[in-house]
C-alpha cells in the first residue's frame, strides 16, 4: 500500500460513490464541494487510476473505480458494524472455541465429543467442516483450537500436531423399514442384493468395510459414495440405500429418523480421534475436551 494512501480519502470518495455525485456528496458530509473534489483527486494520485467520470450530470464509477468500490464497501461496512460489534463484547463476554470436522465424520457424533463444554457459560462454538489436511493447516495456524476426525495426525516434522483417541463405536447396518424387510433375511449376505450407501475412500472407515466385505463374499451394490456423512445419512433416511453408521448414533438414527438396525458389522469400529496443535497457553476448554473417553 502506498505511504500517500489515505482512509479518509477512501472514505469521501466512497461517499461521493453512493451519492452519485460530488456536491450530493459535499451536503451529506456538511463540506464544501471543493474540498471533497480535491480529497477524491488525492485518492486517485495515490493509487495512479481515475476512479470516477463524467455520466451526464453526474458522474459514474471508471473500471478502477468499480474495483476500489467494492473495496470500500467492506471496509465501510465493517466499521459501521464496530460500535456495536466492541459493545457487545463487552457486556456479554463470550468464550470462543473454533473446532473442526473432518467431512468424514459423523456429524451426530461430534455433537457427543463436545458434549463436555456444552454447559459453558457464553460459549462461542465455531465449527468448520472440511477435508481432512485442510483443517490440518488451520490448525498449525492456530485459526482452529482442536480438530476432530476418523484418523490421527500423519507424522510431519513441519507441522506441531498432537492426536488423542477419543473412543471408536461399532458400525451397524441401517435402512429404511421397506429396506430392512429385504435385508434382514439372511443377513449379512443378503447385503448383496439391496442397493448400498458407502462413504468414500476419502474416508478411514472404508477400507474396513471393504475388508469385511470381502471376509463374507458379498459383491456390493453401491448406490452411492458419500464424503460427508451427513449426507450418507440424509440419502439413507430417503430409503436410497442400507447404509453403515456407528452405534453411538443409533437412538437419532432410530428413534427420530425412523430407521431400523439389520445387523452388526462385526468387527468394524468407526474409531475418533481429536488433534490439537502445540501452544504456550492451551485454550482452558481443550483439558475439559480431552478427558478420557466414557
Amino acid at each position: 500500500m502506498s505511504q500517500n494512501f489515505n482512509y479518509r480519502h477512501l472514505y469521501y470518495f466512497w461517499v461521493v460513490a453512493k451519492e452519485g455525485g460530488i456536491t450530493r456528496a459535499a451536503d451529506r458530509l456538511g463540506m464544501a464541494v471543493q474540498t471533497v473534489s480535491a480529497q477524491v483527486r488525492e485518492l486517485e494520485r495515490s493509487l495512479g487510476h481515475s476512479l470516477l467520470k463524467p455520466a451526464g450530470r453526474g458522474l459514474a464509477l471508471t473500471e478502477a473505480g468499480t474495483a476500489a468500490m467494492r473495496q470500500a464497501d467492506l471496509i465501510f461496512q465493517l466499521g459501521e458494524q464496530l460500535p456495536g460489534v466492541v459493545q457487545e463484547a463487552i457486556s456479554a463476554p463470550s468464550v470462543r472455541l473454533g473446532v473442526g470436522i473432518s467431512d468424514g465424520l459423523p456429524k451426530l457424533v461430534v455433537r457427543h465429543l463436545l458434549e463436555p463444554v456444552m454447559s459453558e457459560p457464553r460459549l462461542r462454538l465455531l465449527c468448520h467442516d472440511g477435508e481432512f489436511d485442510d483443517l490440518l493447516g488451520e490448525l498449525a495456524l492456530h485459526r482452529l483450537d482442536i480438530v476432530f476426525a476418523d484418523r490421527p495426525a500423519p507424522v510431519n516434522p513441519n507441522l506441531l500436531l498432537y492426536t488423542h483417541a477419543m473412543g471408536s463405536s461399532p458400525i451397524g447396518w441401517y435402512a429404511t423399514p421397506e429396506l430392512h424387510r429385504q435385508a434382514a433375511a439372511g443377513f449379512p449376505q443378503s447385503l448383496g442384493s439391496v442397493p448400498l450407501l458407502l462413504p468414500t475412500g476419502h474416508t478411514a472407515v472404508r477400507a474396513r468395510l471393504n475388508d469385511w466385505f470381502d471376509r463374507h463374499g458379498i459383491r456390493p451394490d453401491v448406490a452411492g459414495e458419500f464424503e460427508d456423512s451427513a449426507l450418507l445419512k440424509t440419502f439413507g433416511a430417503s430409503g436410497m440405500g442400507v447404509f453403515p453408521a456407528a452405534g453411538l448414533v443409533h437412538d437419532e438414527l432410530t428413534q427420530r429418523d425412523q430407521l431400523l438396525r439389520i445387523g452388526n458389522c462385526e468387527g468394524v469400529d468407526e474409531q475418533f480421534f481429536a488433534i490439537t496443535s502445540e501452544k504456550r497457553v492451551q485454550h482452558r476448554l481443550l483439558e475439559r475436551l480431552l478427558q478420557p473417553p466414557r
